[in-house]
């Protein structure tokens, strides 16, 4: 365990979270698994497993400051440190014009998208502070929307864009501790939470049309690039795409 690097990755049941979890055991990471729903936890860390990873399962509501808190208790009982933090978890409310959002939907999306990362990064601060050697590394999941809304998400658009401002944030508290942190933001990744986008979504024009869509294994090789660097250097922020989306001159 002294030379092996530990990572914790959020929402790793599935989609991005899945991928990256898989890329890094791949890679030779031990890991923590921590999203809402166990099974799904479980199956990825077999997955690992059978690749030779360790991995650590811990079922996480990261809008509850006491499951986060739990869940760092964990990851130092079993690994003793943490070298790399993905921010994932996060995600969409119901599509519908921003007067139409309900108080508990938007309340929602900001507990999860947004301050759950806070609590995760500020656990990981704590844990990396301490340990020895000193530091660590972490990636925040932004999104092409930390840029450019989409027609019916204020609440995703507003968090993606506030997560923005907690990496350069955390970037910049960081340094005393030797913590790096940087941001990936992703365009149209294959996943259960895309799966609408190649069937047609709705447009700023106000037409609905299919999207191009790219293989999240894209997402997880430049999440590696990112990971494997040494801590005196840093992507700040990287965005990864599906090339034709509507992204640039999006509108």
């Amino acid at each position: 365990m002294k030379d092996q690097k530990i990572a914790l990755v959020t929402g790793a049941g599935s989609g991005i979270g899945k991928a990256i979890s898989l890329a890094l055991m791949e890679a030779g990471y031990a890991i923590a698994l921590a999203g809402r729903r166990r099974e799904p936890l479980e199956t990825v860390a077999a997955q690992g497993e059978a690749m030779g990873a360790q991995t650590l399962v811990v079922p996480t509501d990261v809008s509850d400051p006491a499951s986060v808190d739990n869940l760092f208790t964990l990851i130092k009982q079993r690994f003793g440190r943490l070298d790399l933090l993905f921010n994932n978890a996060g995600i969409f409310a119901r599509a519908v014009s921003l007067e139409d959002l309900s108080y508990q939907e938007w309340k929602a999306a900001v507990d999860v998208n947004l301050t759950g990362m806070f609590l995760c990064t500020q656990g990981a601060f704590r844990l990396m502070q301490d340990q020895n050697p000193r530091g660590g590394r972490i990636i925040n999941n932004g999104s092409i929307s930390a840029h450019a809304p989409r027609p019916h998400a204020v609440s995703y658009t507003t968090t993606k864009h506030a997560v923005t401002g907690l990496t350069k944030a955390s970037s910049l508290d960081g340094r005393k501790y030797d913590i790096a942190c940087g941001q990936i933001d992703i365009g149209n990744a294959a996943s259960e939470m895309t799966e609408a986008m190649g069937k047609g979504v709705l447009q700023a024009d106000g037409s609905t049309r299919p999207e191009p869509i790219m293989d999240v294994s894209h997402v997880a090789k430049a999440v590696l690039y990112m990971a494997s660097l040494p801590l005196d250097a840093n992507v700040q922020f990287m965005t990864v795409m599906a090339t034709k989306m509507p992204y640039i001159g999006r509108g």
